[in-house]
């Protein structure tokens, strides 16, 4: 096994785990879930069947990652934050046949107690303030609070929040990257 499990911690047989990932107390993780390199889960995290967890994610205590949830690289799950998979569940009728794909794009901050409600993608970097509900896409590097949550700003690769000048351009103040906005689009530009 070339990466760490806790001995309170179950992976079924069949999980792809990569190296040097760290699979803390009481975590679940089902059979078909695929985990990237570096990553490391939480106490109490539990990881579906149909999951695809790229490198160097975080995923905090206490978050259930279910099926059709997908994290590029680099994603930071919040403590407590929330996936759905079912737009519309109901006890009594079965509905795993209407699973929504949830996609979160490279980098990108899920904040502690956020919820992401299933069938959205959240963009490369964005940041999502703790306790916000995101209930629609959401834009490369946008930072997004509140219930439902609405765009508030933008933040660096850094993890810093931006200040657009009269021309639409940003420089972080601690990584010196540029970024400029073009109608709704940020990039980044090459330096």
């Amino acid at each position: 096994m070339s990466y760490y499990q806790h001995p309170s911690a179950i992976v079924d047989d069949g999980a792809q785990i990569g190296s040097d990932s760290r699979v803390w107390h009481f975590v679940h993780v089902c059979a078909g879930a695929q985990i990237g390199a570096g990553v490391s889960l939480g106490q109490n995290v539990f990881v579906g069947n149909k999951v695809v967890i790229g490198d160097r994610c975080k995923i905090q205590n206490n978050v259930s990652v279910y099926d059709n949830v997908t994290l590029e690289e680099g994603v930071f799950c919040g403590p407590s934050m929330v996936f759905t998979n079912v737009y519309n569940p109901r006890s009594l009728i079965e509905r795993k046949n209407q699973y929504r794909d949830t996609l979160v794009r490279k980098g990108a901050t899920l904040g502690a107690n956020c919820t992401i409600v299933c069938g959205v993608t959240v963009g490369e970097y964005a940041f999502v303030g703790a306790g916000a509900v995101i209930n629609k896409d959401v834009p490369a590097y946008a930072l997004m609070v509140g219930v439902p949550a609405r765009q508030i700003g933008w933040m660096s690769e850094f993890g810093e929040q931006l200040q657009l000048d009269d021309n639409s351009e940003a420089i972080c103040s601690h990584s010196g990257v540029r970024y400029i906005l073009n109608g709704k689009i940020l990039s980044k530009v090459d330096a």
